[in-house]
C-alpha cells in the first residue's frame, strides 16, 4: 500500500476443575449435559486424585470423554459460549461459533482485537463499523458473521446489522426470520423490535434486511439511517455492518460515512488492487475512517 493507504493491514490464515462451586465444575456441567454419569464423574474423580490429573485429562485417560467434550465444558464454565455441530440452526460457516480453538478463528480472534484498539475503544460515538469490498465474492459477509459472534463471546453487547438490501444473506447465516428488519425501521414501518437476540448465543442480536425494498441507497442516505446508529450505539458496544460490495453499488459508501468507518475485505487471487485503492478513495471522500484492509485467505 502507498502512503496514502489505511495504515491497518491484516491477513487471516488454530483448565482446571473449579472445586470451589461445584455446580460450575467441568464434571458437574458434563452431568448436566448428558456427557456424563454420576458414576463416570466419581470413578473420574478417583483416578484424577490416585494420578495427581486434571480431571479433562484423567476422563480422557479413562476413555470416557474425548478432547472436543472438555473443550465444550470449559467454555461453559468460562462462560465462552460455542455450538455444537448438528444441534443448532445457526450456518456451521460461521466457524467462530463451532470452531472457536483453530487456527482461522484465532486470526479473526486478533483482528478483533486490533479493532478494539483502533475504533471501539478510542471514544464513546465509535460505535459502528461498516465491512464492504470492493468486490463480491470475497467472504465479506462471512467475516461480518464471524467478526459479530467473536465480539460477543469478549462480552461486548453486539449487533449485526445487515445492510446488503440487494443481496442479503445474514438471516440465513444465523437461521433468522426476515419478515421485518432494516428496511421496514428505514421506511417507518417498524422499530426496535425488528431486532432479533440470537439465543444460542448470548451478547448477540442481528437486524436482517427484511423485505428487499426497490429504492435501497435513497433508504440508507434518509437521516433515519444516521439517527438510528445513534439510536444502537446507546444499546450496544459494537454494531458491525455488512454491505453490497462497491462494485454493485454506492451503498457502502453511504452506509460508511453514516457509520464513521469502515473495514475492507480482500481476497487472495480475487481482489484487484486497483478496485480496492478506488474504493479507499471512494470512502474517504465520503469522510469514513478507513481503518485498513483484511485478507481473507480461507
Amino acid at each position: 500500500m502507498n502512503s496514502t493507504s489505511p495504515t491497518l493491514s491484516f491477513a487471516l490464515s488454530a483448565s482446571e476443575d473449579n472445586t470451589n462451586d461445584p455446580d460450575r465444575s467441568i464434571g458437574a456441567i458434563l452431568v448436566r449435559g448428558g456427557q456424563l454419569t454420576l458414576t463416570d464423574a466419581e470413578r473420574i474423580r478417583r483416578y484424577q486424585k490416585e494420578n495427581d490429573m486434571r480431571f479433562g485429562d484423567a476422563a480422557v485417560s479413562l476413555g470416557l470423554l474425548t478432547s472436543a467434550d472438555i473443550e465444550l465444558a470449559l467454555s461453559q464454565q468460562f462462560e465462552y459460549p460455542y455450538l455444537l455441530r448438528g444441534a443448532s440452526p445457526i450456518s456451521e460457516t460461521i466457524v467462530a461459533a463451532y470452531e472457536p480453538f483453530t487456527r482461522r478463528v484465532e486470526s479473526m480472534r486478533a483482528l478483533r482485537n486490533q479493532l478494539m484498539r483502533r475504533w471501539f475503544d478510542t471514544g464513546s460515538t465509535r460505535r459502528a463499523l461498516t465491512i464492504t469490498s470492493a468486490e463480491r465474492r470475497v467472504g465479506r459477509s462471512y467475516i461480518a458473521s464471524n467478526l459479530a459472534v467473536l465480539f460477543s463471546q469478549q462480552g461486548q453487547r453486539t449487533l449485526l446489522i445487515d445492510a446488503d438490501m440487494r443481496n442479503p444473506c445474514q438471516h440465513q447465516l444465523f437461521g433468522l426470520e426476515n419478515r421485518v428488519g432494516l428496511s421496514s425501521i428505514l421506511s417507518g414501518r417498524n422499530g426496535l423490535d425488528a431486532v432479533q437476540s440470537v439465543p444460542a448465543l448470548a451478547n448477540l442480536s442481528v437486524l436482517t434486511v427484511g423485505a428487499p425494498p426497490p429504492n435501497p441507497l435513497e433508504l440508507l442516505g434518509r437521516p433515519i439511517f444516521g439517527h438510528l446508529l445513534e439510536e444502537l450505539g446507546a444499546k450496544y458496544d459494537v454494531i458491525l455492518v455488512d454491505t453490497p460490495a462497491a462494485e454493485e453499488c454506492s451503498d457502502a459508501q453511504t452506509t460508511a460515512a453514516k457509520s464513521g468507518a469502515a473495514l475492507i475485505i480482500t481476497q487472495r487471487n480475487v481482489s484487484r488492487v486497483d478496485k480496492v485503492g478506488q474504493l479507499v478513495h471512494l470512502l474517504s471522500d465520503a469522510h469514513a475512517h478507513v481503518l485498513g484492509t483484511v485478507l481473507n485467505d480461507f
